[in-house]
């Protein structure tokens, strides 16, 4: 397979599991950053629930400033799992803008946009597993013809 038909396959799916030893990892994939970190929020909750049975009813605004991807990406997912354990809510479309600007030679990422979902009801919504924490173990960033970024979730 060459090179550009690799890249395609990734961004036909939004994300991917894999094994890894009492957590669940994945990869989530995007043309560009912003959507890498979309499907990564949305591969979180596929973990928690069925997230097609998520309306898209309320939204919550993020605002998030990191010094580097790594730790935005880190900082995005720990704000959404804030959001759903104090507001009793499932999210299933993301829609965010990251922004980069030097200041004092200084790289500063800012992350703005929102979730959008619907308050918890055990009549409509599976019960998945239950995400303890986001980890920095081996969580990446990568940005070349197409965005991914690796996740993995103590569960």
């Amino acid at each position: 397979m060459n090179k550009i038909a690799k890249h395609t396959q990734f961004i036909n799916k939004k994300f991917e599991f894999f094994d890894v030893t009492a957590d669940i990892g994945y990869w989530a994939y995007g043309k560009t950053l912003e959507e890498a970190y979309e499907n990564a929020a949305l591969a979180m909750f596929n973990v928690i629930t069925n997230t097609d049975k998520v309306s898209q009813k309320v939204s919550k605004e993020i605002a998030i400033e990191s010094e580097d991807l790594v730790s935005l990406l880190y900082d995005f997912l720990e704000e959404l799992l804030i959001l759903h354990e104090l507001n009793l809510m499932f999210f299933s479309k993301f829609e965010i803008a990251i922004k980069k600007e030097e200041i004092n030679n200084e790289s500063k990422y800012t992350l703005k946009g929102i979730a959008i979902g619907e308050e918890i009801n055990w009549k409509v919504h599976e019960k998945g597993s239950e995400v303890k924490a986001i980890t920095f173990h081996q969580m990446e960033v990568i940005t070349n013809s197409i965005s991914k970024v690796r996740v993995i979730l103590d569960l």
